[in-house]
């Protein structure tokens, strides 16, 4: 497989040094393809980083965070103070239209946080809003939100995952009407939805002077949807498209071989991971509910050969069940697993399975990543069958406790904070595969308080529980891998967020 991947790139970079350049600088019209179609573009209802870019293209938050500095900056929101440990008070900025011409007021943030906390919305990340107890309208642009408990992120959180609805508009068209045809207040309007095939974008002319996004330089967004890798490649070698990311690393080299096309690598907040059913929600009797199978499962794998020989660029393994840099990710607490395929084996035995047994391993990061999980799992007697999926089916799936274990990736929406990755695990909730009560206790306990000192106690507590009964395996750090035109100029930031209205032509 190998050679014949490399003999196809010999042929498409022959057409390509063949053919002149005919990325879309002259129609001002970036081309831009992903994989992970989505099924509804309003920002509440995915969990995909897909629509976390496509809401920050379209949508504006009240506060801004800085890329370079991760400094918070005024926004939709002039200026805030903390009057109280629960207590936000927002100043909101004038003059700020919708897309569709409206004034942003307070009507439109009360709203938006009313529908994001409220359980009957059913939001698809409600530890991202489940600490907002209430927004209230204290002027036309001014506007009090009252926490149920100190969130010590919460900032982070207005910036990165709370765009702003407008009230009027949502309410008339109901929701499925705004995610046929959604309305934000960000630097790009959206002018067409196709859902899971495309979404194209335009400048939106009238949008603030001075906002720290800037004026799009580039016109037009035109973002289309592909099925796998091979296609999405496929798409960026026939200059059929301008952008691409998430690439199969073993392709970078090769990209930045051909003369009309760049590659570059950053490390992302991104976390892959294998979740185990140690919770039984799948069977109460199934092998991963034995912590000795879990154990030795995380013998069997060598995640330190993924991250360099198939991640590569610098990718690393997490030692807890998050990012290493993230506050409260205290590696010291975590329970250590080396690769050890005879204690693997030994493990099973011991655990009533000598001869091993089937498991469904559903994925749906890179095929050649689960194959490789897939292999270290058969080769200590766990017949492994993997099962690749799209990441909405599988995410469904995953919300019905109907995996037994699968492997996934986590970006904590580039929140620098334990409180974005370990609750939506952990927390009981619908993604949930361990249900340990002490657990859902001590990450309560870091969630609800501005004692640093405290948070790192219980965050630590939780993170032995979690290692120590190896519920949830951390597996590597993501260096995002992107493949763009050279007449594209381009930054990558660490947070994984692409911002296009930054990018211009050279």
């Amino acid at each position: 497989m190998r050679g014949q991947f490399k003999f196809g790139m010999a042929i498409v970079a022959a057409a390509v040094l063949a053919t002149p350049a005919i990325a879309q600088k002259s129609a001002d019209n970036l081309r831009i393809s992903m994989r992970d179609a989505l099924p509804n573009i309003d920002p509440y209802y995915n969990n995909l980083r897909t629509g976390v870019v496509m809401h920050h293209q379209g949508w504006d938050t009240l506060v801004y965070r800085n890329p370079d500095t991760f400094k918070i900056e005024p926004l939709l929101a002039t200026e805030w103070k903390f009057p109280d440990a629960t207590t936000i008070e927002f100043t909101l900025r004038p003059g700020v239209k919708f897309h569709d011409g409206s004034p942003l007021t307070a009507d439109d943030v009360v709203y938006t946080l009313t529908v994001a906390a409220d359980p009957a919305s059913k939001v698809s990340t409600p530890a991202n809003y489940n600490w907002i107890d209430k927004a209230e309208k204290t002027g036309d642009l001014s506007v009090r939100v009252k926490l149920k408990r100190p969130t010590p992120a919460a900032l982070d959180y207005f910036a990165l995952v709370i765009p702003i609805y407008p009230k009027a508009y949502r309410e008339k068209v109901g929701p499925e009407g705004y995610a046929k045809a959604p309305v934000g207040a960000g630097p790009y309007k959206m002018t067409k939805v196709e859902p899971g095939v495309s979404i194209d974008f335009e400048r939106f002319d009238d949008y603030w002077a001075g906002s720290p996004k800037g004026k799009p330089a580039i016109k037009k967004l035109s973002v289309r949807f592909v099925p796998d890798a091979t296609t999405e490649m496929t798409e960026l070698l026939a200059q059929r498209a301008d952008w691409v990311w998430n690439m199969n690393p073993d392709q970078f080299d090769n990209i930045n071989k051909l003369p009309n096309l760049t590659a570059v690598r950053k490390e992302s907040m991104r976390v892959g991971y294998l979740a185990l059913d140690a919770a039984g929600r799948t069977g109460a009797d199934n092998p991963v509910t034995k912590l000795k199978v879990r154990q030795a499962i995380w013998h069997a794998i060598d995640r330190q050969a993924i991250a360099d020989k198939l991640v590569t660029g610098g990718s690393r393994v997490p030692p807890a069940p998050c990012f290493p840099p993230q506050f409260g990710c205290d590696a010291e607490a975590a329970v250590l697993y080396d690769y050890d395929p005879a204690k693997a084996k030994q493990l099973l035995a011991e655990a009533g399975y000598p001869n091993g047994f089937d498991l469904e391993l559903t994925s749906y990061v890179l095929p050649q990543w689960g194959a490789a999980v897939q292999n270290y799992l058969q080769a200590v007697g766990i017949r492994a069958k993997l099962n690749q999926l799209q990441v909405a089916a599988l995410i469904q799936r995953a919300k019905a406790g109907e995996l037994r274990a699968y492997l996934g990736s986590w970006g904590s929406y580039s929140i620098n904070d334990v409180s974005a990755i370990m609750p939506n695990f952990f927390d009981g909730g619908a993604d949930d595969y361990a249900r340990d009560p002490d657990v859902i206790k001590w990450l309560t306990e870091g969630g609800s308080s501005n004692d640093a000192e405290v948070r790192r106690k219980a965050y630590s507590a939780a993170i032995h529980r979690i290692t120590e009964q190896a519920y949830w395996a951390p597996l590597h750090t993501y260096v995002t891998t992107y493949g763009y035109s050279k007449t594209l100029d381009f930054t990558p930031y660490a947070d994984e967020l692409p911002r296009f209205y930054l990018a211009k032509w050279k």
